[in-house]
Parts: C-alpha cells; sequence; structure tokens
C-alpha cells in the first residue's frame, strides 16, 4: 500500500488523517472509500498468472461488506471465468486489461460451464442466446452492479460460436467461454468507459435485463457486439462499435427466458457503427479497411432482431453514424410486435446491405399457437445516405398481416445504380418463412424503396438517386394502401412509381413531375 498501511486507515480513518494535515495518495483515498484492490486478494496481474480466484475474493468480499468498487490496476489480469455481485462496481484502471485466458487443454476447470437449459426452449433459440455462465464475466439474478474505467476486456481466449475456432474454443467444450460480458435478469445495470477487443460470439449478452446504461464504450470485435435480448429501460449512448463479422448493436426479443418479453424503451443515440475495419484498428487507431474481397460479408449494423417472440416497443433511434456496414433492420418473424419506433439524424455511408429494412415476416420459431406479429408506427427522418449498393429499402409485410403507419421524411438516399434493364422487370417471391435479409428477396425492381404489403405510407421530402443511370422506378409499391409522397426528386431518365394493386395513391410536388391521384392502380409504371 503506498505510505499508509491498513490498520493506520482503520483506526485513523480519513478524518483522522486530514487533521493531521497529511494528504492521502490515491489508493489510499481509494481505500478509505470502500475500494477492494484485487492485488491484495492475490492478482498478480502479470498476464501469465491465472488471477480469477483472487479477483472473485474481491468481489466476494466487497459484497460480503455491503458492495463497494473492486479496484483493478495497471497490469494485465489473466481471467476464466468472473462471477458479479450485486452493489459491486469493477473498477478497470486506465493500464489495466482483464484478460481472457486459453481455455485450458485438458478442459479440467477454465471457465464455468454453460447451464442446462430446457430441452424445448433450446429448440428456439442458438446457443449463445440461451447461456451466459461460460463467460468471461457474467451475472444473474443482480442489481446495482456496474462495470466501468479506461481499461480494457481482452477476450482473446473466448470463441465466436460458429465453429471457425479450433476446439479450445468450441462452445460445446468443457472449459471454454464465449462471450465477454453476459448477464441475466438483472437490474440497475451500468456500463461506462471501458474498451472491449475480441468480445468473442457477443462481447455483451444482456437478458431480461432493466435499467441497463451502455455508455462511452468503444468495442472492436470479432462478432456481435451489443446483444439487448428482452430488456427493459435501456440507453446506449455515444458508444462506437466495430464489428465486421456480424451486428454490431442487435436489441432482440427471444424465448430464452422461457416465456416472451418485449424489449422496450429502448435509446440508441450518439452511436458510431463500423462494418469493414480489421478487428483491433479503431481501437489502436490505425483504421485499417478489411481487403475488398470481405466486402459481401460486411456486417456492422444497428438491427432489432432476429428473434422477437415478444418483439419491440417504445424505440428511440437518434444521432448515429454508419459506415460501409449494413444498415438499420426492424423485424418481426417469430410473433413479435414492433411499434412506436422513432428514428431520426442519421448518416450511412457504404451501406451493403440496403439503408432500411422492415419485415414482418412468419418464420414463428417458437411455441406452436402464437399469432402473427404486427408492425406498425414507425417515423424515420432526417437521414442522409451516400454510395450504397444495388438493394434498395426494403419494406416488407405480409398478405394477411401488412406493416402500418409508415412514415420517411427528408430523406436523401444515394445508390451506385447501374442495374441491367431486366432488372426493372422482375416480380420477387414472397419467401413468407425465409430468414430475414434485405438480399431474402433476391434482386429487386426498384432504386429507393421496394414496399409491399403495406397501409398507410407517407414520405414526403425524400430524395433517390443513383451514381450511374438505372432502370428501375425508384419507388416500387405492391399492395400498399394509402400511399402519400410529396415532394419526392428522384433519377432522371426512369420511372418514379410502379404501381401494383395499390389503393389509395397520391403524389405531388414532385420537381418536373405531374401531381398525380389514384384510386386503385392494377398496375401502372410512370
Amino acid at each position: 500500500m503506498d505510505v499508509f498501511d491498513r490498520r493506520t486507515l482503520l483506526l485513523g480513518g480519513t478524518a483522522g488523517l486530514a487533521a493531521s494535515g497529511l494528504i492521502l495518495p490515491a489508493h489510499a483515498r481509494r481505500l478509505a472509500q470502500g475500494w477492494v484492490n484485487v492485488r491484495d486478494f492475490g492478482a498478480r496481474g502479470d498476464g501469465k498468472a491465472i488471477d480469477t480466484p483472487a479477483i472473485n475474493k474481491a468481489i466476494d468480499h466487497a459484497a460480503a461488506h455491503g458492495g463497494g468498487t473492486v479496484w483493478f490496476p495497471a497490469g494485465t489480469y489473466a481471467c476464466y471465468t468472473i462471477r458479479l455481485k450485486s452493489r459491486v462496481t469493477l473498477h478497470i484502471d486506465n493500464g489495466a486489461t482483464i484478460l481472457a485466458a486459453p481455455a485450458p487443454e485438458d478442459g479440467r476447470g477454465g471457465y464455468d460451464i454453460a447451464e442446462p437449459m430446457d430441452p424445448v426452449i433450446a429448440t428456439y433459440q442458438d446457443f449463445g442466446h440461451s447461456h451466459w455462465r461460460n463467460s468471461l464475466i457474467w451475472g444473474e439474478g443482480l442489481h446495482d452492479i456496474a462495470i466501468e474505467g479506461q481499461g480494457l476486456i481482452w477476450g482473446k481466449g473466448l470463441g465466436r460460436g460458429d465453429g471457425k475456432d479450433n476446439w479450445l474454443k468450441d462452445p460445446n467444450g468443457p472449459g471454454t467461454g464465449n462471450k465477454a460480458i453476459a448477464l441475466k435478469n438483472c437490474r440497475n445495470v451500468i456500463l461506462q468507459d471501458f474498451k472491449i477487443l475480441e468480445g468473442g460470439w457477443f462481447a455483451l449478452l444482456a437478458t431480461g435485463v432493466d435499467n441497463m446504461i451502455l455508455d462511452n464504450l468503444l468495442v472492436d470485435t470479432n462478432r456481435d457486439g451489443f446483444d439487448i435480448d428482452c430488456c427493459r429501460n435501456v440507453r446506449v449512448s455515444n458508444c462506437t462499435v466495430n464489428s465486421p463479422y456480424d451486428d454490431a448493436i442487435c436489441p432482440k426479443s427471444s424465448f430464452a427466458l422461457g416465456y416472451p418479453r418485449v424489449t422496450e424503451n429502448i435509446t440508441i443515440a450518439n452511436c458510431v457503427v463500423l462494418g469493414n475495419y480489421q478487428v483491433g484498428s479503431v481501437l489502436d487507431g490505425t483504421w485499417k479497411k478489411m481487403p475488398p474481397e470481405f466486402a459481401p460479408t460486411i456486417h456492422g449494423r444497428i438491427k432489432f432482431g432476429t428473434e422477437t417472440n415478444g418483439g419491440f416497443r417504445n424505440i428511440t433511434i437518434t444521432n448515429c453514424t454508419f459506415e460501409d456496414s449494413r444498415g438499420l433492420a426492424f423485424q418481426t418473424v417469430d410473433g413479435g410486435v414492433v411499434e412506436d419506433i422513432t428514428v431520426s439524424n442519421l448518416t450511412m455511408r457504404g451501406i451493403v446491405n440496403a439503408p432500411f429494412f422492415l419485415r414482418l415476416g412468419k418464420r414463428m420459431r417458437g411455441p406452436k399457437g402464437a399469432a402473427i406479429g404486427t408492425m406498425k408506427r414507425i417515423s424515420i427522418t432526417n437521414v442522409v445516405s451516400s454510395g450504397a449498393n444495388l438493394l434498395p429499402s426494403v419494406l416488407a409485410g405480409l398478405t394477411e398481416r401488412p406493416i402500418e403507419d409508415v412514415k420517411f421524411s427528408d430523406i436523401h438516399l444515394h445508390h451506385v445504380g447501374g442495374a441491367p434493364a431486366a432488372m426493372a422487370a422482375l416480380m420477387p417471391p414472397e419467401n413468407e418463412l425465409g430468414y430475414p435479409e434485405a438480399p431474402m428477396f433476391g434482386d429487386l425492381p426498384a432504386t429507393g424503396f421496394f414496399a409491399r404489403h403495406l397501409r398507410g405510407l407517407e414520405m414526403s421530402n425524400v430524395e433517390v438517386e443513383t451514381a450511374a443511370p438505372d432502370p428501375r422506378p425508384a419507388f416500387w409499391l405492391q399492395d400498399v394502401h394509402d400511399a402519400d409522397f410529396f415532394r419526392v426528386r428522384v433519377p432522371g431518365g426512369a420511372p418514379a412509381f410502379a404501381l401494383n394493386q395499390v389503393e389509395r395513391f397520391r403524389s405531388f410536388g414532385a420537381a418536373g413531375r405531374p401531381d398525380r391521384s389514384i384510386e386503385r392502380a392494377g398496375r401502372e409504371v410512370f
């Protein structure tokens, strides 16, 4: 300990030291304020010795005394599973790294074994969404917990969970781990200021977590960034997530808890999502792009779904940047709701998989008897997108369950264009049971928006632009009722609209094009 030993602090206390005119060093002040130093419990921080037993002892000590802060001073702490406790904060100091150690080759020890799962529930979920304990850091049924500080969590020894790692990282192997942080049925959670490198299958898997703040996190990871599943009252702000191999910020609403639970009251603000930088290069500031051949597999987006047994409600996304990634997706294919959504102030560059993807389908991966979901009341405004590929934005419901009440305003979508003439005449398949992704319908006959099975579509001050001439119409509508377009701009040399079984259509104020009002259109292109 710096200058003062523990006895001095316990007997004299900070008041006595202050009265004597002495100034407490930072280390001593922290101990006096209820901080626990992991090195006092035997952690070495040399990057070689396994420090997990010492760290868990420090956490237990703080919890036994009513809570406190477990402090990681500068050093590298090689660990297996760290088990959180209620009312305990982990503070990772600048210069400190919690390092996920490689799993033991003999399978003994290592990370906590994945908990047993109800075999019925397991049929509805991927392995990763159904297990939490085989993680670097986990907690279940806890309250008032936090991880903070300017240090690093490096999941070097964690697996990706997709079979592409060696057997020591197999998620089913004994003693292996595949998540950086996993939380289940917790409340009052704060994660702020630290960094995550190579977070495994999930840098964060939060399931059934209420009242959670994720703020000022930098995540540079090899699969998903944040999976926020069956959670309520969550704020994600000021975060940067580079996840070229999977999704960046991915709220879900799965059946992992054994019942459908709506993910609701979610705010995502002031975040950057990236999909085309080499893992680690955002963290170290070199910003190295992935090789050109990687482009077809770019991820790094914000996606609500795919698991949607409960759905999403009361969602706000604002002031976010997408770069060389997939776009923004809202999906319900397992019976959940998607309703009361506001999106504003987005900038997108280099979108590879449709700037916007709204899908209401009926995959129905869940207990039998669930009704098809709903999607309604969605407002998207103030968006600029440039350099997107050939796929337009997709708004696709079902014949028996259309998407309802969608509004786009003040939008500029710039695509590369250059599609062959035959693409304008395509009639894409319905693919009602398919996995929801923008390419699920194949090539599409629109440059800006492909809209099918909607009731109540409004677009105002929307511009569609193509870098190269493209024969497809800017807006392709099928089975859309009550469609209003006000002051839209479209590329020259191609139709503005293709209508198929559209009722109560209006377009007015479009530059260089006459106003149109159509009560019922069987098939019209203009």
